[in-house]
């Protein structure tokens, strides 16, 4: 995916109330930082953000971060959020530091669209490889669920063995998750592909 400049985003980034640049200071706060006890979750790579402010609108009983280590595509997300919506923050930081910043207080990751990395020698970069499983061991408060959408075939079954391998039980599991209709909340890449007539894999896996 080529990145768009945006030629105004440390501006942009500067100015928003929802931007958090540097998250290692909140490890083990980040209760501290909603000013409240309510569930976090959060997506990983999140893209322009449509789906994490349209969760963040639906749910407000629930905090949500959307991560995101590009700073053009941070800008252009932060320029959609409503005002006052005080159930959002959005983190810049690459997932491979992921650990740095949470500590077990993670309640559900979503992995929307990922970057495949199909090349055999970067498997281990894949959000869903054991690298990246063993570190969310370390964020997650209690129960892990992990969500996961993708229109690529090869990760998705890759993820599938991966998430079995550590110990995740299927609790839903799709194929073809528009077939019956889209669901409520979809992502920008999720729209795009499903118009083209592309399927959408899922699945939400559990471990306790």
């Amino acid at each position: 995916m080529r990145l768009r400049n945006v030629k105004n985003k440390e501006e942009i980034m500067n100015q928003s109330p929802y931007l958090i640049r540097e998250g290692t200071p909140n490890k083990g706060c980040w209760r501290e930082v909603f000013g409240n006890d309510h569930p976090i979750y959060i997506e990983i790579g999140m893209g322009k953000g449509k789906f994490i402010i349209e969760n963040a609108l639906k749910y407000p009983e629930i905090n949500f971060i959307g991560i995101e280590k590009y700073d053009s595509v941070i800008a252009k997300a932060l320029q959609k959020i409503p005002d006052g919506l005080n159930n959002l923050r959005m983190l810049r930081v690459d997932a491979l530091y992921i650990d740095d910043v949470f500590d077990h207080e993670i309640d559900h990751i979503y992995l929307n669209f990922s970057d495949p990395w199909p090349k055999k020698r970067h498997h281990l970069r894949r959000l869903s490889s054991r690298i990246f499983l063993d570190k969310y061991d370390s964020i997650f408060q209690n129960t892990k669920i992990i969500e996961m959408r993708t229109d690529n075939y090869d990760l998705f079954l890759y993820s599938l063995i991966s998430f079995d391998a550590h110990g995740y039980l299927f609790q839903e599991l799709s194929f073809d998750y528009h077939k019956n209709g889209s669901p409520s909340i979809t992502t920008e890449y999720e729209d795009k592909f499903s118009k083209e007539g592309m399927p959408i894999y899922y699945v939400k896996c559990i471990k306790r």
